[in-house]
């Protein structure tokens, strides 16, 4: 058995990329795999990692660089993208309701229509009022998720995600567990896809 893990923050550029990758690997190696919605920030503070924004203030060349490696990836995939003008963005409510979204029925709705208004449509979504208009316009529970990311429960399991994920050795996203083994970055999918496919064989 096989257990494939995609560790996401929705405030990340790149999982919103490698996200959409996801869906071909489970249909190539028929395995699917469990999203794990967790919080970036608090990633960077138990790690003592910063942000690749950040990080390029100081080389940037290195920004530069991203720009058209990301430009190149989305072409080659055909991947609508546009950088979110309000970047960086406070995703502690999404995360939240991703996890109320988990225990419920509309998990791979929910983090459709987020990374959508995140990464394509450039909503500020660390505002409640654009977060409702959102989940209304496309027929989410608006009510059960805003209660759901202020019940303790939900707060204590986003919190455990991502202590997890520390100590599985993460360090940022979009990161992958393959039975427990990481794999960072986008620049790793293959090296996922063969792994999954080597240990259905």
């Amino acid at each position: 058995m096989v257990d494939f893990k995609f560790i996401f923050d929705f405030g990340s550029p790149k999982a919103y990329l490698v996200y959409n990758m996801v869906p071909g690997i489970e249909e190539r190696t028929g395995v699917k795999a469990d999203y794990v919605p967790v919080l970036l920030g608090g990633i960077f503070k138990s790690t003592n990692n910063v942000s690749p924004i950040e990080a390029f203030k100081t080389v940037p060349a290195k920004g530069k660089y991203d720009d058209l490696d990301t430009e190149r990836f989305v072409k080659k995939h055909g991947i609508d993208f546009n950088f979110n003008s309000h970047f960086p963005i406070n995703t502690l409510n999404l995360m939240r309701g991703a996890i109320y979204a988990k225990e419920n029925d509309f998990f791979e709705h929910y983090v459709k229509v987020i990374f959508k208004s995140m990464w394509v449509d450039n909503k500020k979504m660390d505002e409640l009022d654009v977060i409702k208009t959102v989940l209304e316009e496309n027929k989410l529970p608006v009510k059960g998720i805003f209660e759901g990311t202020q019940d303790q429960n939900i707060k204590s399991k986003l919190i455990e995600n991502t202590s997890k994920a520390v100590e599985d050795g993460l360090f940022g996203v979009p990161s992958f567990l393959i039975n427990n083994e990481l794999f960072f970055g986008k620049e790793t999918l293959q090296d996922v896809e063969d792994l999954i496919k080597s240990k259905v064989e």
